[in-house]
């Protein structure tokens, strides 16, 4: 690394000389897989969820409460809380039901007299897998409504890292605050707002108005979005001027207020000890 003026130059091949900096300084690494060893508990429900109540984590809370709410047989669960913060997401075990070492991971142990236990990692395939093995909040056909339902879950999975990654790291996370990465990641997430309330003014779900089309979609959205314009994400809502995206308000706070939501968004987990 060479500079003129504080003018950051990047150097010809990067290595990782100090600590990035910022709240995750202490587990960032340019490298993958276990860093110690750790089994993973294991409960007697047939799903085991490993994970933490982080927008992503929260994802995957919300469909497993709203199969409770109606009852579905076969979708109980046990969840774990693996502590990011401390580096759990690096123990032998979780590693190997999720290479990536993110959280939410999840494993399905239904068929454990007949075979293999699942494994699932990235909160948009754990909630498609668990919409349709269950067969709830997902349209199942062909159709324009399975359509719109996978294109909308597509662009939260794309769109998201903006957000979180990219926005709400530089305005709330990095060492100190600089002017165009903040810009820059603002620019966008008003923008993904933008996208949202211009579709919302017509619909009062993701996919359509009427109860049945509340779906994963609404799901993987409102936990980053919904929760961002409720004021739940890096104390930034007067920032962003969230109150202007008014159709956006008004479909986070109708989620919000769902039992399962409600019950989603504190939900208890199990110690990994």
């Amino acid at each position: 690394m060479s500079q003129d003026n504080n003018k950051y130059v990047p150097p010809k091949i990067w290595t990782q000389d100090k600590e990035s900096g910022g709240k995750f300084a202490n587990i960032n690494s340019p490298t993958a897989g276990a860093r110690f060893n750790k089994e993973l508990p294991v409960g007697n429900a047939p799903l085991q969820l490993y994970s933490l109540n982080t927008p992503n984590g929260v994802k995957v809370n919300m469909l497993l409460e709203e199969l409770a709410e109606i009852g579905v047989k076969g979708a109980e669960y046990d969840a774990y809380k693996v502590d990011i913060s401390e580096g759990e997401q690096f123990g032998s075990g979780f590693v190997t039901i999720n290479p990536n070492s993110k959280i939410p991971a999840l494993v399905d142990h239904s068929n454990r007299n007949d075979g293999e236990p699942i494994a699932i990692f990235e909160s948009g395939a754990i909630l498609m897998y668990l919409a349709e093995k269950f067969g709830k909040f997902i349209p199942l056909s062909a159709s324009k409504a399975r359509a719109d339902c996978l294109s909308w879950v597509m662009w939260q999975m794309g769109s998201a890292p903006f957000l979180g990654g990219g926005f709400g790291h530089f305005y709330a996370y990095a060492p100190e605050p600089l002017e165009y990465p903040i810009n820059r990641y603002t620019m966008e997430a008003k923008r993904q707002l933008d996208v949202l309330n211009i579709h919302l003014k017509d619909n009062k779900y993701m996919c359509g108005n009427d109860e049945a089309d509340y779906n994963i979609a609404d799901m993987l959205i409102w936990s980053w979005y919904g929760q961002l314009v409720l004021g739940k994400l890096y104390d930034a809502a007067e920032f962003l001027q969230v109150d202007d995206y008014t159709h956006v308000k008004r479909w986070a706070e109708a989620i919000a207020e769902r039992p399962a939501i409600k019950r989603a968004v504190e939900l208890p987990l199990q110690s990994m000890d």
